[in-house]
């Protein structure tokens, strides 16, 4: 509709505040326009006084018909501290009010003439002046009040049409101001918008601004910003794709291979040669790093991570099987492994993903441990506050090097051991993510590593975001 339209509702605002504008400006005009009549009376009635002055000998038909074209009933003048009746005639009724114009203050007017619109009877008033040029001290009439407000209203009603034809006139010329001004530029950037959605490839859909208004020029400019590096980005993605599906069948093929490669290795190991006992394990190890390197390659190139099942559980299960499982991992390794999780902490989490998180930072500590040949410790521990889950992960390794912090959840590039891919810990920063919460690498030094896994307790809440 287009009322609920921006140059609708802007077309209705502008008349409703014109004419509120106007009403301000009714009532002190009617008030004046009050005051002006009253004192149009009084000096006619004055005129009147005068002339009766200059001849005393006035026949009473021409006393009534001065007293029609003043508007009043009677005429008082004070001269030379005398006050005296100068015209008269029969009063309808009683006098209702006294209103004094010498002393008059602004809200006594607009008061008086609210209150004489408000009022339909025609009732008597008497009315008290300062003559015109110094014609005496006082000047009083007595008058009928339906021909005052007769006027008001007619008055009145004169000004609102005239107000009304303003209002529109200046609610369409600022409406056709807005639509040329403001309006137009801001259709062309909708257009743009859905134009460059259509085909963001396309680099002649980017805006080029040029509107004349400085808050949309800044609008256009930086939606051609925004526009220009989505669809750099695009691009950029879509040779990672090509190149990602190009990798994912190489890496397929390759680890086919590699798995036959790897069973006559397998039978190598019984021969009891002394060359081939020596190149043997160094060749199954080779062997089945390559092989995990394309298992791994694969498993990260298929497709992004489902999103988490949230459910209610114990932490101290996944922690268990985590360290099951690195135990055997490890084999004869001098690695001890503990962990301090309160008892009957529950959180809300995928359990399958959670496993995934804490074994994949566990499986790291475990080799750069191993690595050194030393003894080392493994901790898992657990707390909670009012808002967040946190589970730190500590190590007595050797520590990441600089290389590696710089990149440390970058698939490929944050692997810190010989042969490593850098996908553990970039799976596990993306599963946290996926549950809200954030992966944190604590501190690194030559006396161990800590990682700090913190996961929401609430919901999201939309009405602080920014919009």
């Amino acid at each position: 509709m287009f009322v609920n339209s921006l140059s609708g509702r802007f077309l209705v605002l502008t008349t409703v505040f014109v004419m509120l504008a106007e009403v301000l400006i009714f009532v002190p005009s009617v008030a004046r326009f009050r005051e002006d009549y009253l004192l149009l009376r009084l000096e006619k009635s004055q005129i009147a006084a005068l002339a009766l002055l200059a001849d005393d000998m006035i026949d009473n038909d021409l006393e009534r018909e001065l007293l029609k074209n003043a508007g009043v009933y009677n005429v008082v003048l004070r001269r030379d501290e005398m006050r005296q009746l100068m015209l008269s005639s029969p009063l309808p009724d009683m006098i209702s009010e006294t209103y004094d114009l010498r002393h008059s203050t602004p809200y006594e007017l607009i008061r008086d003439a609210v209150l004489r619109l408000l009022d339909t009877e025609d009732r008597v008033i008497r009315v008290i002046g300062e003559p015109v040029r110094g014609a005496g001290l006082l000047i009083e009439v007595t008058m009928p009040t339906m021909p005052l407000r007769d006027a008001m209203v007619d008055y009145g009603l004169r000004i609102l049409l005239l107000s009304a034809v303003i209002s529109v006139i200046t609610a369409v010329l600022l409406f056709l101001a807005v639509r040329g001004f403001l309006l137009k530029p801001i259709h062309r950037v909708i257009r743009h918008i859905k134009s460059y959605a259509e085909a963001p490839e396309d680099a002649r859909r980017i805006i080029e601004p040029n509107a004349g208004v400085l808050e949309l020029r800044e609008a256009e400019e930086a939606l051609q910003s925004m526009q220009t590096q989505l669809t750099g980005s695009l691009k950029q993605k879509e040779h990672l794709a090509q190149m990602g599906g190009a990798v994912a069948k190489i890496s397929h093929d390759l680890r086919n291979i590699l798995t036959t490669t790897q069973l006559f290795v397998d039978r190598m190991e019984g021969s009891n040669d002394p060359m081939v006992q020596r190149a043997a394990p160094k060749l199954v190890a080779s062997m089945s790093r390559a092989v995990n390197l394309c298992e791994s390659t694969l498993a990260f190139g298929k497709a992004e991570e489902a999103a988490p099942a949230l459910t209610r559980i114990p932490l101290a299960g996944i922690v268990n099987e985590v360290i099951d499982g690195e135990r055997l991992a490890a084999g004869d390794s001098d690695i001890s492994y503990s962990e301090d999780i309160p008892a009957g902490l529950v959180l809300r989490a995928d359990p399958e993903q959670l496993y995934r998180i804490i074994s994949n930072i566990v499986r790291n500590a475990r080799q750069a441990i191993v690595a050194t040949g030393k003894e080392g410790e493994i901790n898992i521990r657990a707390r909670e506050d009012e808002d967040n889950w946190m589970i730190t992960i500590t190590d007595t390794g050797p520590g990441l090097p600089p290389k590696a912090r710089e990149h440390l959840f970058t698939p490929f590039q944050g692997g810190v051991r010989k042969g490593g891919t850098g996908l553990g810990l970039s799976i596990a920063a993306e599963l946290v993510r996926g549950h809200g919460g954030r992966l944190d690498l604590k501190h690194t030094d030559d006396k161990g590593t800590e990682f700090e896994i913190c996961l929401p307790k609430g919901e999201i809440d939309l009405d602080t975001l920014s919009v």
